[in-house]
C-alpha cells in the first residue's frame, strides 16, 4: 500500500568512533540503494538533523510495500547492518511507519477503535 514506511533512527555519534560512523553511513546508503535497485523497497531518503540538544541526530525512511519492508527488516544483512550502526552511533531504532494512503487507514483502524470504547 502507498505509505507503508521503515524508519530508522540515530541519536549522537559515539565519540571517538566519528570516521567509523562515516564509513557505516556510506555502507548504509549503498545498502539501501541497492535495495532499490532490486525491487526490494520503492525509494529511501537520508535525514541529518542540526544539532539541537535532543537525542535524534539522523534518520532513513525506507518506502515500499509493508510485506517487502518486513522482508527487508528481518534479513540478516539489515540485522547486521544495524548492530553495526549501534556500534558507532547511540540510540539506533527501527520503527514501522505511515504516511499518506496508509496513514488514512492507520487513522481509520485509530477512530474506529476509539468509537468503540467512547
Amino acid at each position: 500500500m502507498a505509505g507503508d514506511e521503515l524508519f530508522i533512527g540515530w541519536g549522537p555519534v559515539v565519540r571517538g568512533r566519528e570516521q567509523t560512523a562515516l564509513k557505516v553511513f556510506q555502507e548504509t546508503i549503498e545498502f539501501h540503494g541497492t535495495l532499490q535497485q532490486d525491487g526490494k523497497i520503492d525509494s529511501f531518503d537520508a535525514h541529518l538533523i542540526a544539532p539541537h540538544g535532543g537525542d535524534l541526530a539522523g534518520f532513513i525512511m525506507l518506502h515500499g510495500e509493508r510485506s517487502k519492508l518486513d522482508d527487508v527488516r528481518s534479513s540478516e544483512d539489515f540485522e547486521r547492518l544495524i548492530a553495526r550502526a549501534g556500534t558507532v552511533v547511540d540510540q539506533v531504532g527501527v520503527l514501522n511507519a505511515y504516511s499518506g494512503e496508509a496513514l488514512g487507514q492507520t487513522m481509520a483502524r485509530f477512530q474506529a477503535a476509539s468509537a468503540e470504547l467512547a
